[in-house]
């Protein structure tokens, strides 16, 4: 199976305009990508739907909102 870039979900998330929770995003990805799917970013991998969205809060990729969170163009590394 071949492994999902985080940056992918980062870009889910901007283009649905949605605020999500946790769990939220954890099933709008493996809606988007499959409950199997794997993920890994440019500093980690083989990781889990729910797994990414842990790592990706840790990194402070998501900004919170009244009900919620997303994220924002910049928060995505374009290396």
């Amino acid at each position: 199976m071949e492994s999902i870039h985080g940056h992918n979900v980062l870009n889910m998330m901007l283009e649905s305009g949605e605020q999500y929770t946790m769990e939220s995003l954890e099933a709008a990805i493996q809606s988007r990508f499959g409950a199997q799917a794997r993920f890994h970013t440019c500093s980690a991998d083989n990781m889990s739907a729910s797994e990414l969205v842990a790592f990706l809060q840790q990194k402070g990729k998501f900004i919170p909102l009244e009900a919620g969170f997303n994220t924002a163009a910049s928060k995505i590394c374009r290396h």
